[in-house]
């Protein structure tokens, strides 16, 4: 069993399922809607706990974050590191799942855009305590920069999930290991990008230095985290020591798990 970090966001998600996604100008009708626990680090938090890996979550919510903060606590994060921001509001996604199982996302940041390189700091203890930091870009950019100078200097494995999807500063491309894209994004990175590089194929699997894992099959109810579960399971798999081959294989199975329900980790708040 090995220790994950994971710096990153923490949204309350407000889900609701529809036909079809909206043309431009267009308005559909909504069937439901639902709260539910999301945000990239959060997402993957949970993920590499459910893995199996000592998992400790660095972030910020609003007051109207704690009981989802207690959420991610009785499902084994460590969140000592959530820190609630007052009188600022925790960040939120509005989600629309369309029949198929594809989701369009809204995110707004609030809390998260607390998270400020200082503020990261506070958390160079956790950092340096772990196998593998994982990182994502839901967060001040400063922030992911300063969280990767800290696991460098303590000697750490930094992975980077460039998402929402920007393509990295140098620094970062030089230290990510691995970087997790997907296809588009991979088509995206510059030329001579170092090469631990891991793609998510979706239902196709995913593919790192070689090494090609196929998908199970299985039924969508909602691809909304799945690319989460995937990340926050490779890490998990990463910091105990399992080879390439291994940890890919356990981070397809749970992207695809992660399918089979409806939002980004399978419970309510």
């Amino acid at each position: 069993m090995g220790a994950v970090c994971v710096v990153g966001s923490l949204n309350i998600d407000l889900v609701t399922t529809v036909a079809r996604h909206p043309g431009p100008g267009e308005t559909v009708h909504g069937n439901g809607l639902r709260r539910l626990p999301g945000g990239k680090g959060a997402n993957q938090a949970l993920a590499a706990a459910r893995a199996r890996a000592t998992t400790a979550l660095c972030g910020r919510i609003g007051a109207d974050g704690v009981d989802y903060r207690d959420g991610l606590a009785a499902r084994g994060v460590d969140c000592a590191g959530v820190l609630a921001v007052p009188d600022t509001a925790s960040g939120h996604a509005l989600i629309a799942v369309d029949e198929h199982g594809e989701n369009t996302i809204i995110v707004i940041p609030d809390a998260n855009a607390v998270l400020t390189a200082v503020e990261v700091d506070r958390h160079a203890a956790a950092i340096a305590g772990a196998d593998v930091v994982l990182l994502q870009l839901e967060i001040p950019l400063p922030a992911v920069v300063r969280a990767a100078e800290l696991a460098r200097a303590a000697g750490v494995r930094v992975m980077l999930n460039p998402s929402p999807w920007t393509v990295p500063p140098a620094a970062l491309l030089a230290v990510a290991d691995p970087l997790v894209v997907n296809e588009h994004e991979a088509s995206e990175l510059p030329p001579g990008v170092a090469g631990s590089v891991c793609v998510t194929l979706g239902a196709a699997g995913a593919r790192w230095a070689g090494l090609a894992v196929p998908a199970p099959a299985g039924d969508v109810v909602d691809t909304t985290g799945a690319g989460d579960s995937f990340t926050g399971a490779l890490a998990a798999a990463l910091a105990a020591g399992a080879d390439r081959s291994a940890a890919l294989r356990s981070a397809v199975a749970a992207g695809t798990a992660a399918c089979g329900w409806l939002g980004a980790q399978g419970w309510e708040l």
